[in-house]
């Protein structure tokens, strides 16, 4: 409910709001270079009627004296049988700069307020504020439940970059908007006649009949600060029924012209000043400041506006729409999903849609909406959950383990936990893991053991849904087919081979990133932006199962770049290195963001062997700025294996690595890169000891090498692999 309320009208009035943002953003300019241009007042007690006299003095004929909120005067007058007008320095009275607002002001407030249509743009922009108004509420829960509760609405976020982005976005900016729509609603309704009237100028009094009082002798004058001035208005010359008009921020009078009294006055009332509040905080007159960081906050509008389309775009069948999804209370099964890229919803959604048809009344939701006491009638929850990362929680997980650890008691409906994963990666439902291991600490009751189900296998899917049927009563064949996901062609432009004296063929394949129009890759065709690191997804033909490859290139390098190893009786090896320059071959793109060198300077530990060395090259590749990188490399053989031979050599020489450390398993001295590793402890442990962080490319075996001569390296300085992996300074790429 609540996404709908907040995708439907972000995008029904995206391009309003841009046009409303972009045009706010731009007016609240001119209140602070208006302050800035205004002259300095000088003596901070200066009275209204010192500078009235200042300005009779420079011109007899003035009628009118304004006084902005930036501090700016303006005087009008007419003499000589013209109309005249300027900004007054108070210094002097004397006139320092023209009295017409900028051209540009008055284009952008029309636009702004009305968008150059009266009453039905003035609607029209009322309708944009309150879409901004519920974008923003809508947004705040969102992104609570996204983050797993109000704690940690600042925590940092995992995901593809226009979901970062977007949320980042609003949650710099969502407070101004609050406030702008919000007065901007007060405003229009204010235009419309529909709040109360301010209060009335006090009744025009009796006067004397008499003229002649000097301005700066009246007390009313001497007692006003300029500092409250609003306008003064000078009487009528020749009309002896007239008066001088004073306003001023607490209220507004009369002044006789011949006595010099304030012969009647209205204070300000309580719904005005709320009113001129309202003003204030919305246009930035008065508070420039403020203006300019609403301002800076409507500028992203329009980034949030072309994310949001991103997402709805891309995101268009990642989570399908689910029927008859029983109300909370009503349901006797409860499916709640933890997802990052959408395919196990796919699944809940089939095992919901059959459950359904045998009778059953199902919920399903998110894992993030986790909320036991709504389960009144709930006879099993079952939890379907993949993993992301490094065993972290998918974005549609977040807060359960929190939740699940607030409740004083169990759920009593018992409890079936079914994580999804790749066997290829070290985590694998590695948090599906961790909610069975949370649940068994609570006392909930297992309806059945922990299963998984490998690289989306409608085979591992259709054996435990036989099992969950048999515990619940109810016989579910299940035959799921997972979406496919949206590939695109990529044409190999270069190979290097590598390997082949040792009988292991290993290539270097480089493919053209298509160029598409910006607009294309909105829409989700083409490859979306990639860092080295990320990984490339290839279905093989006459296979179902995707496999992947950690690509060795960015984006920015105008191709993407991956090391393939042939495997024996590999299916997608084999059709990967039979490809020759100008064949193309269907892939994707899976971001990963958790393997690639965090931001900063400081160094970095890249530990691969073998085809390994890709995310690490690339790594490398990008090291623009020369941030320390010191590079353990493991192959077979010097003449046959070395990859990325020439380009680490190049490397090491411009700085983009700070040291390169090979090892050889068949050369005359073997060695493996765990030996290195152990050769050169004392530099290893004084880098992590600086603050090092730790990337490890290659195999099970490889890896588990590592590890274990990390651990003897760290062990005499008294830290752990589990100690950096805490601090998120150890990160595995493993197959």
């Amino acid at each position: 409910m609540i996404r709908s309320l907040h995708r439907w009208p972000g995008l029904a009035a995206a391009a309003l709001l841009v046009v409303l943002a972009l045009s706010g953003a731009a007016l609240s300019l001119f209140p602070a270079l208006e302050t800035l241009q205004t002259p300095a007042q000088g003596d901070p007690g200066l009275s209204v009627a010192t500078l009235a006299t200042r300005i009779q003095a420079q011109h007899p004929g003035v009628e009118q004296i304004r006084r902005a909120p930036s501090g700016r005067i303006v005087a009008y007058w007419f003499e000589d049988g013209a109309p005249g007008a300027a900004a007054i320095d108070p210094a002097t009275g004397a006139g320092v700069a023209s009295a017409d607002a900028p051209a540009a002001r008055g284009w952008l407030k029309n636009l702004h307020r009305s968008l150059f249509l009266d009453d039905a743009g003035r609607i029209a922009a009322a309708v944009g504020a309150a879409s901004m108004l519920l974008l923003s509420i809508s947004g705040i829960a969102l992104v609570v439940r996204r983050t797993g509760g109000w704690r940690k609405v600042f925590s940092p976020l995992k995901g593809a970059v226009s979901g970062r982005l977007h949320v980042e976005i609003a949650r710099v900016s969502v407070a101004g908007l609050l406030l702008s729509s919000a007065t901007a609603l007060w405003m229009s309704a204010s235009t419309f006649a529909l709040l109360p009237e301010e209060t009335a100028p006090p009744a025009f009094p009796a006067v004397s009949g008499e003229t002649g009082a000097v301005v700066a002798d009246m007390p009313a004058l001497r007692a006003t600060a300029v500092s409250t001035l609003r306008e003064l208005t000078f009487p009528y010359p020749g009309d002896l029924t007239d008066a001088f008009t004073l306003k001023t921020d607490t209220g507004q009078g009369y002044i006789d012209q011949g006595t010099g009294a304030l012969v009647a006055w209205n204070d300000l009332g309580g719904f005005d000043r709320v009113s001129e509040t309202i003003y204030m905080l919305h246009t930035g007159k008065g508070a420039s400041v403020l203006g300019l960081v609403l301002g800076l906050m409507a500028l992203g509008v329009p980034v949030m506006a072309g994310t949001g389309i991103v997402l709805w775009a891309g995101g268009a069948g990642k989570r399908p729409r689910i029927r008859a999804n029983a109300a909370p209370g009503r349901a006797d099964t409860i499916l709640l999903v933890g997802s990052e890229g959408g395919s196990t919803w796919g699944f809940a959604k089939t095992l919901h849609d059959a459950l359904a048809a045998d009778g059953h009344s199902v919920h399903t939701d998110a894992m993030s909406r986790f909320a036991p006491t709504r389960y009144t009638s709930a006879r099993r929850i079952v939890v379907l959950a993949a993993t992301y990362g490094d065993g972290t929680a998918p974005s549609s997980a977040a807060g359960f383990l929190d939740r699940l650890a607030a409740l004083p008691e169990a759920p009593a409906a018992p409890l079936a936990v079914l994580g999804f994963g790749d066997r290829n990666f070290p985590a694998f439902c590695g948090f599906a893991q961790d909610v069975a291991d949370a649940a068994a600490a609570k006392g909930w009751p297992a309806l059945l053991p922990m299963d998984s189900v490998d690289r989306q296998s409608p085979q591992d899917f259709a054996r435990w849904a036989r099992a969950f049927g048999a515990v619940i009563g109810t016989p579910l064949e299940i035959d799921h087919q997972p979406v496919a996901p949206r590939t695109c062609d990529l044409t190999l432009v270069s190979r290097r081979d590598y390997g082949t004296d040792m009988q292991t063929p290993v290539s270097i394949l480089r493919f053209a990133v298509p160029r598409l129009p910006v607009w294309r890759r909105w829409i989700g065709q083409g490859l979306p932006s990639f860092a080295a690191g990320d990984l490339l997804g290839i279905v093989p033909a006459g296979s179902p199962v995707t496999r992947f490859y950690s690509l060795a290139s960015a984006t920015g390098d105008g191709f993407a770049e991956v090391c393939v190893r042939k495997h024996p009786g590999g299916l997608c090896s084999g059709q990967l290195l039979s490809l020759q320059p100008g064949d193309s071959m269907r892939a994707f793109v899976r971001p990963n963001p958790t393997f690639r060198p965090k931001r900063g300077r400081a160094p970095v530990i890249l530990i691969g062997a073998g085809t390994g060395i890709g995310p690490l090259a690339g790594f490398a590749r990008a090291n623009a700025n020369k941030r320390p990188m010191h590079l353990w490399f493991g192959v077979r053989h010097p003449d046959s294996d070395l990859l990325y031979g020439a380009e680490l050599a190049e490397w090491q020489a411009d700085g983009r690595l700070a040291s390169l450390t090979t090892a050889f398993s068949r050369a005359q001295t073997r060695s493996y890169v765990q030996d290195a590793l152990r050769r050169d402890g004392a530099q290893v442990a004084q880098l992590i000891a600086d603050g090092a962080e730790v990337l490890v490319c290659g195999g099970r075996g490889m890896a588990a090498g590592v590890a274990e001569a990390l651990t003897e390296i760290l062990a005499p300085r008294g830290l752990s692999l589990q100690t950096l992996k805490a601090e998120g300074r150890y990160g595995e790429d493993i197959y």
